[in-house]
Order: C-alpha cells, then structure tokens, then sequence
C-alpha cells in the first residue's frame, strides 16, 4: 500500500477542486442565492461520513467584522476573537497545543500550557521539531483550576480551554479574556471525529491555514481502508484487547465502554474486554478482573509509565501478570508517542489507527509500511519533512512521558 493512501487522496482533493470551481462559475450566474451547511448530530462513535459526522461548522456561526471574527465553540458559546492572534493558552484541553503547533508548523504562538502537555512535549517529537514550546509557562493552572492572576500576566489572545471542565469560562469572562472551549467527549470518544471537529475549529479562527477539509478527507481514507479490511473477521477470531491506561503500585484503571478505548477497538475490529463498564473516562478494577477478562493483547497508553517488561517481569507492586494470555504470548505493546500521548485523539489519530490495526492483524496490514505513511501524513497534510528516525521514534515512547 506504501503511498497509495495519499495518491488517492490527491486525487479525491483534485477532483473536489474541480467540481467546486464549476460550481462556483454556475453560482455566478445565480441571483439572491445562499448556502448553509448544517452539521447532523453525532449518532454514532463510529462512522466517519458525511451523514453522521459534525466536522464542520456551518458558515453562518463564523462571522468577520472588521478585526474580529466571531465563531461558536464547542460548548455552543458564541465567541468573539481578535482577527490576529499572536499570543494562545491552553489550559486543560491537553492534547491541543501539540496540535496548534502542527497546525502552524510551529509553536512561537504558544505562551502558556499545562504541566502534563509540557511533560508530553519533553518526551516526544513535538520538542525536537518545535523547540520553541519549551519556553512556555506552565505555573497558571493546576489540574482544572486556573490562577487567573497568572493567566493575565501572560497576556493571552486567546484560551483555549476544555468544554467539559467548569468554571474556566467564568474566570475568563471575568478578566475580558477570549475563551473557547474544546471539546474531547462530544462525539462519544471517537478519535476521529473529534480531531477533524478540532481542526475545523482552528481553521474557522486561522482561515489562513485552514486544513479542514484534507484532514476529514484523510481521515476518511484511513477508516474506510480499516475498516474494509476487518469487516469479516468471524468473532472467533477477533482480538481481546485490553487498555492499561493508569497504572502504578496501588491502582489498575481501563477503559470501558463510554472513553477512546472502546472507540479505538472498535474501529480495529477487536473486542474491548471492559466494554461492560458503563462507567465514563477511566474505570478502576483489580488484577482478578483481568483474569476473567483473559485478553489476548494488552496496549498500555503513555498516561502511565510502564513499558511491556513491566507486565512481563512483574515490576510495578505486587501485580502479577504471568498468567494472563496477552502476556504469556508477549503481546503486550507501548501506544504510540508522536506529538502527544496517541490514546486520545490528537494530531497522530490516523497513524495511530493504521498502527493499531497493523498490530492486532498483522496479516491484514502487512503492506503497510507504517513509518512511510508517517513521514507522507506529515508532509502531504502539514508540509513537513520527518526523517526516517524521527518517525520511527513515535513507535518507542519513553517512560517519562508519562502524564503524572
């Protein structure tokens, strides 16, 4: 498959270019004409389409006025923001500042970001492309609580914040600070729509570096190419996979069927043996658990430290793994780590879909060449240049990425 995946899209893009410069010359000729975009609601975690997808916004929500442009965020807040924005926090929304930096192909706008973005940024490629991040200030918020005294002396543009925390938003109405709100659980954890929803909102505030529409087309490509190739898996032989996504001496916490563990299964054509927790975000459960789960494959998230040896070893507590089937078959595998921690969505969802799948069905995949279709995703969809080793190192995180 190697390039096939962005060959097709150039195409798909060309053509879409082409049809909408027809349409524009037939609109021309058109009197007191509108168009309006209305985003369907999200009815499902899965499909990527266009009938069930909130991708984008409608153009009606986005108005220009001078040196400000006025835009709904997505906790449905009516937003008005200065036309030139120079100066961006982000609070506790952690993933997006390595997707503003992608986004601009740098990180100079970037003046303040929380503690577990920075720690993410350290340990990653997003540093060793961006270096620049490093100097942004971190001491303004703790958790979800933000010093708005420190806020203001950073003399934001903007702040983005996450919609499902509150209280932010009061504070910075308060001090007359732009706030927008990001959302990563509106469309029930699927990674891929939340990213093309969280880069058609950057593009509707920096029209000038608009990716919408080639990130949702990739994104689709992706997806449909996976899903194609899992769709007849019998049941019997889809893989048990289980997500470690805390973990330390004391505490054991998964995914059930209501966060991204559920969604990313799915959309592998795997089983997520926590499915039955109805519990949303992480849930704790106990090691017998496991057991009785008995998973065929274990992928451990970078919110915590492990690294496979430490189920295989039996380093962290007093766990023992041994006897578990994804460990006995040393199928226990590090998610990947390319501008953040990839178990949410973030900037590196697509590759991380085609790896994951590569992962659990090697045989399905085995003409994917993951560390090309990195490097082609980096530069056909952002304009830039990984080499080899920068793209291959995604796919062996450190430790201490690790988020607290």
């Amino acid at each position: 498959m190697k390039t096939n995946i962005i060959t097709k899209l150039k195409k798909a893009l060309a053509g879409a270019l082409c049809a909408a410069i027809c349409l524009s010359a037939a609109a021309c000729g058109a009197s007191d004409s509108s168009q309006s975009a209305v985003a369907s609601d999200t009815t499902s975690s899965l499909a990527v389409t266009d009938e069930t997808s909130e991708t984008t916004q409608s153009s009606e929500d986005t108005q220009s006025d001078g040196d400000t442009i006025t835009i709904t965020d997505h906790a449905g807040n009516t937003v008005t923001l200065p036309k030139k924005i120079e100066r961006i926090v982000v609070a506790d929304i952690y993933p997006l500042p390595s997707v503003l930096s992608v986004f601009f192909d740098s990180a100079d706008k970037l003046v303040g970001i929380a503690q577990p973005s920075m720690t993410a940024a350290q340990n990653s490629l997003l540093s060793e492309l961006y270096p620049e991040i490093l100097s942004a200030k971190t001491g303004f918020i703790d958790g979800t609580t933000i010093n708005i005294e420190e806020v203001i002396k950073l003399e934001p543009d903007v702040v983005f914040y996450s919609a499902e925390t509150e209280g932010i938003k009061e504070e910075l109405d308060k001090a007359n600070i732009p706030g927008v709100a990001v959302s990563a659980a509106k469309w029930q954890y699927n990674a891929i729509e939340t990213l093309d929803n969280w880069i058609a909102l950057l593009s509707e505030i920096f029209p000038e570096n608009d990716k919408a529409e080639i990130t949702k087309q990739y994104s689709s490509e992706i997806y449909d190419m996976v899903q194609q190739r899992v769709k007849d898996l019998p049941e019997s032989e889809k893989e048990r996979v289980f997500f470690l996504f805390q973990y330390s001496e004391s505490s054991i916490t998964t995914s059930g069927k209501l966060f991204f563990g559920q969604w990313w299964a799915d959309a592998i054509g795997a089983v997520n043996v926590g499915e039955e927790m109805e519990t949303a975000y992480s849930t704790a459960v106990d090691l017998e658990q496991v057991y009785a789960w008995d998973p065929s494959m274990i992928f451990i998230t970078n919110f915590n430290s492990a690294q496979p040896d430490d189920l295989y070893n039996n380093t962290v507590g007093a766990f023992d793994w041994s006897g578990i089937s994804a460990v006995k078959n040393k199928q226990v595998y590090k998610m990947p780590l390319g501008m953040y921690r990839s178990y949410t969505a973030g900037i590196d969802t697509p590759i991380t879909l085609m790896w994951l799948a590569k992962t659990a069905y090697p045989e399905l995949f085995e003409d994917i060449d993951i560390t090309q279709e990195t490097k082609d995703y980096y530069k056909e969809l952002f304009g830039i240049d990984l080499t080899d080793d920068q793209a291959e190192k995604i796919f062996a995180p450190v430790s201490q990425a690790s988020a607290f």
